[in-house]
């Protein structure tokens, strides 16, 4: 399986999924710690994180994968929705709970 495909799999079987650096009990960039942050404060607990320090193909698959150069990335029902800046935009403007609900 291609780390394309295995990424796939991941973003499609859970439901919230955060790419970071770190895990979300130890984030390892401020980036990362940011947007497990934001997402608790948005009133999502139940999101899985892949910690892209643990493997260089999927550090640099995930770039790929959204056509997307940072880390962060959140996905939310397979969907990329972005990094920590647009997370941030979207819980002040209210909208990050509204996709988190859906």
């Amino acid at each position: 399986m291609s780390i394309q495909e295995q990424i796939k799999e991941v973003v499609t079987t859970h439901r919230v999924v955060l790419f970071m650096k770190g895990t979300k009990q130890f984030p390892q960039c401020g980036f990362s710690a940011r947007a497990v942050q934001i997402l608790q404060a948005a009133g999502c607990e139940d999101f899985v994180t892949v910690n892209v320090l643990e493997n260089d193909e999927v550090r640099q698959g995930i770039k790929e994968y959204a056509n997307w150069p940072t880390i962060p990335q959140l996905y939310v029902n397979g969907e990329f929705i972005g990094g920590s800046d647009i997370m941030m935009e979207m819980f002040e403007a209210g909208e990050l709970a509204e996709v988190l609900k859906a």
